[in-house]
């Protein structure tokens, strides 16, 4: 039975645009574009995991808020389940130490980059506003 990873992703709104952020080379799925995140710890809320994750991969503060939806895929790897919520980081620009590249897209946009599949649902909540 593959083993499932629980992963923690933010979408960070700012001047109505969405952050997308490139997986970098040499780890899985190098290339695609997801939402910025990452695994959760024991006993970590998904909300501190969240706010970890972004200051530990873009140097960032975040105000975590809402939840947005789930979505499970099951990789070579294992299966990820991804757990998605809002975030605010103010003005603070993030800083590149895990990803290749960032983009602000607008809603209309989302689609104009290659994303990673467990991040392909959480697209359709955004566009359809439905989990």
């Amino acid at each position: 039975m593959a083993k499932t990873i629980h992963v923690i992703g933010a979408i960070i709104v700012r001047d109505g645009r969405i952050l997308a952020a490139q997986r970098g080379p040499g780890r899985s799925l190098a290339g695609l574009w997801e939402f910025p995140g990452g695994k959760s710890e024991p006993g970590e809320s998904p909300q501190a995991a969240l706010a970890r994750e972004l200051r530990e991969e873009m140097l960032i503060d975040a105000q975590i808020g809402d939840f947005v939806g789930r979505s499970e895929f099951t990789y070579d790897f294992g299966t990820v389940r991804l757990d998605c919520y809002y975030a605010t980081i103010g003005t603070q620009e993030p800083q590149l130490t895990e990803h290749v590249a960032i983009r602000w897209l607008a809603p209309a946009e989302l689609r104009s980059v290659e994303w990673t599949p467990a991040d392909i649902p959480i697209l359709e909540v955004l566009e359809t506003g439905h989990a």
